[in-house]
Formats: structure tokens, C-alpha cells, sequence
């Protein structure tokens, strides 16, 4: 069985959207109408079209209580619109709801990997007119370098091969490396250009604010054919066995690294704590992680991974200890006898 790629459920998201807006004013204009005829006419099944009115009925106005959803009246098979929603009429944006997509649709421009930029510009352009708002004093930015994201789309655009310096923070460390960009994409707020890494020799995901610098090359980018992007529908970190599995035991105030982080077991321990298990892409990086968290975090597994937190958290404690006190020298003894008149009274007081 084969899972549906995510421009396939977009696709069949969009095309209910649109039949369902359809539906509404067909209805209208057909009171009465038997649910296998309006089947036949709107090209769905009656078992289709039955979930479509279901959907309906929990659809309407903002505040969503009686009054204000779209209502229909049964007869046996038969269907009746009896309240609307205001949907027959055109749409109208207020300038508040003009401007919020206004910014949505700059935003989506700007966003690399975008596969139909044209539809969106036209749209804007649509909105923009329609709304006055034509050079509104919007400035849309995303998060990370835009300049170094225009760079890397720019390398993919112009089929460039790329020398980077990249960190990678799993293992601390930073290399140079010459890829072959394949594309650039945005993956939960965050930038990457997706290529294939000649040091690696594979398909690499690199962050966009993790490159510390960028030149292009004159070489053409040469992508092997064995160089298949990722699958990205359920995020860049997708779990599983062959990955390391850490057991931690979390306190209160650590909850949120089950909402944060995909968990494959959480179970409650003694009084507030949680047993939480997780896979992870190495035990380095799991070593980060928890250093970087608080008091109430303790390694239940793998033993390696309690050892190494250990280790490193007794180094970092020594680098921080305070240097034992040193001995104070010894005042020299005086002789009383030649010592000069002002010494014999520092002489006698000290004793």
C-alpha cells in the first residue's frame, strides 16, 4: 500500500474546497433536488455528496452557533438549502481581511520551493487592485539571511555547483564541502537547500543559517542518477528503527519535549515525572540535548549515553571548580637585638 504524496491530498483538498462552494448555490437554485441527481450532475458519488452536506451543516458565519451555520431540511432523499450563510452572495474582503492576505501572499512568493509562483503573483496582483492596495507599505521577510537564500535558489536555478562551509550541530563541527544543489525548500519556518553532498556522497538536507559561507563555482552541477529528494510530508527528522532509542525521565517542567519532539513511548513514573522514549539521529547529538536541558532530566538509556552526559558535565563543573587557596608566605623572623627601634615595636605588637 502506497501512502498518497502531499500534493496529491492538497489537490483533492482544493478540488472538495471549490465543490463545496458550488454546492451551496446549486442547492439553491434546486429545492428539492434528490441526492442521486445532484450526484450525477456535480460528478461525485451520493456517498460523497452525503459527506459534502455533513460538512456543510458545521460550516457558516464566525461565532458558529445556531444562527449562523448553513442549515438544510431532509425529505427522505431529498434535500432543501434552507439557510445559506450569506454564501450565494460574492465575496466581499473587508480592508483588514485584504491586507492579512495580502501579506499571506507575499509571504508565499518569497518562499523558496514554491512550484507555481506565477498563480500566486497573479493573485496578489488580483487582490492588490481589487482591494487598493497597489505598493502598500508591506515589507514581508523571512526568517534566516534572505541573501544567502536568494544565493543558494539562484545556484539552483542557474544549475551551479556550490563550495560551502557548513556546521553541523550534532556533531559540533564545521566542514567545506562542494554540492550539487537539487532544490530549495522551507520545512517548519526554517530554510534548507536540499543537494548532493560530494564528501558524503549522498542526498543532503543543509539549514540555510547553518552556512557560514557560500560560493558558487564555475563548474556546472552534476547530480547523479542515483540522487532521489527526500520525502518531507512528515518533516526533515523522520524516525525510525534503525535509529538509536533514549529513554529519558522528565520533570514537570520538561513536558514539552513530547509535544516538541516525536515520542514513540511516554509513560507516567513516580508523582510528577514521565518516562519518555525517543529515537534520535545519534548519541552526540542526544548528549547535546540533554546537557541542554534542565535539573530534571535524567538518562534512564542506553548506559553509553548516561556515561558520556556524566563525563561531560564532570568536565564542564572542573573547568568552572575554585583554585585551592594558596599557602601565605611566612613573615621573616626579626632579630630584636639589631633590629632598628621602628622594627622592635612591630616586633613586640606582633607577638
Amino acid at each position: 500500500m502506497t501512502r498518497p504524496t502531499a500534493r496529491a491530498g492538497s489537490r483533492a483538498s482544493a478540488d472538495r474546497l471549490a465543490r463545496l462552494l458550488n454546492l451551496v448555490p446549486y442547492l439553491l437554485a434546486r429545492p428539492g433536488i434528490e441526492i442521486a441527481e445532484a450526484a450525477g450532475d456535480l460528478g461525485v458519488t451520493e456517498r460523497q455528496l452525503r459527506e459534502d452536506l455533513e460538512l456543510l451543516w458545521v460550516c457558516g458565519l464566525p461565532g458558529y452557533g445556531p444562527g449562523d451555520l448553513i442549515d438544510m431540511a431532509f425529505d427522505g432523499d431529498r434535500v432543501t438549502i434552507t439557510y445559506d450563510a450569506g454564501i450565494d452572495r460574492p465575496l466581499r474582503l473587508t480592508p483588514d481581511e485584504a491586507l492579512a492576505l495580502v501579506v499571506a501572499l507575499r509571504m508565499l512568493a518569497e518562499t523558496p520551493g514554491v512550484a507555481n509562483r506565477e498563480a500566486v503573483e497573479r493573485a496578489l496582483a488580483k487582490i492588490e487592485d481589487a482591494g487598493d492596495l497597489v505598493g502598500a507599505p508591506v515589507a514581508v521577510r523571512l526568517p534566516g539571511d534572505t541573501r544567502r537564500v536568494e544565493a543558494l535558489r539562484a545556484a539552483v536555478e542557474g544549475g551551479k555547483a556550490l563550495r560551502i562551509t557548513y556546521y553541523t550541530a550534532a556533531r559540533d563541527e564545521t566542514t567545506d564541502r562542494v554540492i550539487d544543489p537539487l532544490r530549495v525548500l522551507m520545512v517548519g519556518g526554517r530554510a534548507y537547500v536540499e543537494a548532493w553532498c560530494r564528501r558524503a556522497e549522498a542526498v543532503r538536507l543543509f539549514r540555510a543559517d547553518r552556512i557560514d559561507a557560500i560560493t558558487e563555482l564555475d563548474e556546472p552541477a552534476t547530480v547523479p542518477p542515483q540522487a532521489v529528494p527526500h520525502d518531507l510530508t512528515e518533516g526533515v527528522f523522520r524516525p525510525s528503527p534503525d535509529l538509536p532509542l533514549i529513554t529519558l525521565r522528565i520533570g514537570r517542567s520538561e513536558r514539552w519535549i513530547t509535544e516538541y519532539y516525536p515520542c514513540e513511548r511516554v509513560e507516567a513514573g513516580d508523582g510528577d515525572q514521565w518516562l519518555v522514549s525517543l529515537r534520535v539521529t545519534d548519541l552526540l547529538w542526544a548528549r547535546r540535548f540533554v546537557l541542554g536541558l534542565g535539573p530534571e532530566v535524567t538518562v534512564v538509556a542506553p548506559v553509553e549515553l548516561a556515561e558520556q552526559v556524566r563525563a561531560t558535565a564532570a568536565a564542564a563543573l572542573d573547568a568552572y571548580a575554585v583554585p585551592a587557596p594558596t599557602t601565605a608566605p611566612r613573615r621573616p623572623e626579626v632579630d630584636q637585638d639589631n633590629a632598628p627601634s621602628g622594627d622592635r615595636a612591630v616586633a613586640g605588637h606582633t607577638q
